[in-house]
């Protein structure tokens, strides 16, 4: 087995060659990838799936998992990578959904890096979910630390990567350079055609870019911004988990909101009737030739 460092200088070098071949395209005629064909979202089988009692199901409302995972063209034969799935919101989800003819692929917490909560959150997945096959399938965990850990499944393996509220943290974590190595990571992992697909709180466009930096919120010209310059073409934008009630200023940021509500029971009855953060979806694609 290679040492872990070889394999991660390896994959470094695989994003660079991809980052100058994205650049050396960007000078070419675009070449816009056609639709598949062949994807088809089985509704009925993701409708019983979310409304399984083996799952809890009280965020439903908010987060809208039907309506997102269509939106991303998420077919129960796909090899789909999430990242930082944590507890296992949309796992409870996704490996049941894949789990017969798909690949669910859960790039969780490097538990050797990072806050203790790392650690924990990993064995507490791996235990609920590693250690139950018959109902989520064979789950392949793999570690994701930006900018270090980014090979979260093979090169041009998956169809779908999906991340839920998680640019936030590689921002506030290491700025540009992470999100740009984190995408870029991205960029490599997903098969030419594939699809990235992202849900994001969403801060207003009028504020200040310092905003960004500890509110837990990003602009959505941001992400989008970030996400070309890695090489990927914005597909389409939903409105299927906006919240025009939030305001996107709060004394503790996002975290003000359910389900964090980091204020404890300080106005509790205010932001729960807020309820969780305006949240962008973004589709963006990995052109099939760049």
């Amino acid at each position: 087995m290679k040492d872990k460092q070889v394999i991660n200088r390896e994959f470094s070098k695989s994003i660079a060659l991809a980052l100058l071949a994205t650049s050396l395209g960007a000078l070419a005629t675009p070449v816009l990838a056609q639709e598949g064909t062949t994807t088809q979202v089985d509704e009925a089988a993701l409708a019983a799936v979310i409304a399984s009692p083996l799952r809890q199901q009280d965020r439903d409302d908010q987060r809208h998992p039907q309506q997102t995972l269509e939106f991303f063209d998420v077919s129960p034969d796909m090899t789909v990578v999430e990242i930082w799935p944590g507890g296992g919101w949309y796992s409870r989800i996704l490996a049941p959904y894949l789990k017969d003819h798909g690949q669910y692929y859960a790039a969780h917490f490097d538990p050797a890096g990072g806050p203790a909560y790392y650690a924990r959150s990993l064995a507490s997945f791996n235990q609920q979910f590693i250690a139950n096959p018959a109902q989520y399938g064979n789950i392949k965990v793999t570690v994701f630390h930006p900018p270090e850990l980014l090979e979260i499944a093979p090169a041009g393996s998956a169809d779908r990567i999906l991340t839920f509220r998680n640019i936030h943290n590689w921002y506030m974590e290491g700025g540009d350079q992470t999100v740009a190595a984190t995408l870029a990571g991205f960029f490599q992992t997903l098969k030419p055609g594939g699809i990235l697909g992202v849900v994001e709180h969403r801060l207003p466009e009028d504020r200040p870019d310092s905003a960004q930096d500890s509110s837990g919120y990003m602009k959505q010209s941001y992400v989008i911004k970030m996400a070309k310059q890695a090489g990927f073409q914005l597909v389409a934008s939903s409105e299927i988990n906006a919240n025009p009630k939030d305001s996107a200023d709060y004394p503790a940021g996002v975290w003000t909101l359910p389900p964090s509500l980091r204020l404890g029971d300080t106005d509790k009855q205010k932001y729960l009737a807020i309820g969780e953060s305006d949240r962008m979806t973004l589709k963006f694609r990995r052109p099939e030739q760049f």
